[in-house]
């Protein structure tokens, strides 16, 4: 049996190619009538409440946006305007090449394999779309739970539904958010994702004091479980579990 029966994995960034705003925001905004750059500062600064879902569906965290803007949208402007966010944030998200090969890898090993995502209302509508879809067993948004990472509710949330302990997880993230602390915290064991791209992702709350394990690509999951599984089998009698971490 692997030493880790499942993966779970950030989303943006991580099984994504890095994430730049694109100029449908700028649609977004002009729909809303809020100056553009006054709309990406909102955007950036609230992201986190606005991650938790503290302001209701997606039309209404755009109203909440607006009156910090001091604009005043009507319905339909707001219709068109959550709509034209979702076209946004589905275009500029991209994944990476390895993306799909590594979870059919995973799973074909009989690994499970998850996402936990700190992200707002769209991204829970367009991922069933993605080809990573039918490969993820669990699938968390903090705009759902109502947290963000580090909380380890979102991480104690995937091993639940999984029916896994936190010590049989291994997490996988680019470090924003704090999650890879949060998620040793909540008893997983963590790695980096740290290929050259990520320089040019936008992130926030960046996990700066990481001193653990790197990953210079994202198959090297494979690498990481495999060699994880053999320690267990090389070092303990058969029916002990090894007490191997991920530093």
């Amino acid at each position: 049996m692997p030493r880790f029966q499942a993966v779970l994995f950030d989303f943006f960034g991580t099984l994504t190619r890095p994430v730049q705003r694109g100029p449908g925001h700028r649609i977004t905004a002009r729909l809303l009538g809020c100056p553009t750059e006054t709309f990406v500062e909102l955007l950036d600064r609230t992201f986190y409440e606005r991650a938790g879902g503290r302001f209701g569906s997606a039309e209404a965290t755009l109203r909440w946006l607006c009156e910090q803007a001091g604009v005043r949208p009507t319905e339909e402007a707001l219709h068109a305007a959550a709509a034209a966010r979702l076209d946004a944030v589905r275009t500029d998200t991209r994944l990476r090449d390895e993306a799909v090969p590594t979870l059919r890898a995973l799973r074909e090993r009989g690994v499970r394999t998850g996402v936990i995502s700190d992200c707002t209302h769209e991204l829970p509508v367009f991922l069933p779309e993605l080809a990573v879809a039918p490969l993820l067993d669990v699938r968390i948004y903090s705009v759902q739970v109502g947290r963000c990472k580090p909380d380890a509710a979102l991480y104690l949330a995937a091993c639940a539904r999984l029916g896994l302990r936190p010590e049989d997880c291994l997490y996988v993230g680019d470090g924003g958010s704090q999650e890879l602390t949060g998620a040793q915290r909540a008893g997983l064991s963590a790695a980096r994702l740290a290929t050259p791209d990520l320089v040019d992702h936008l992130v926030f709350n960046v996990d700066t004091a990481w001193t653990g394990r790197e990953l210079g690509t994202l198959g090297e999951v494979i690498e990481l479980v495999e060699s994880a599984g053999a320690g267990r089998r090389q070092r303990m009698p058969a029916g002990r579990a090894a007490p191997v971490t991920v530093r």
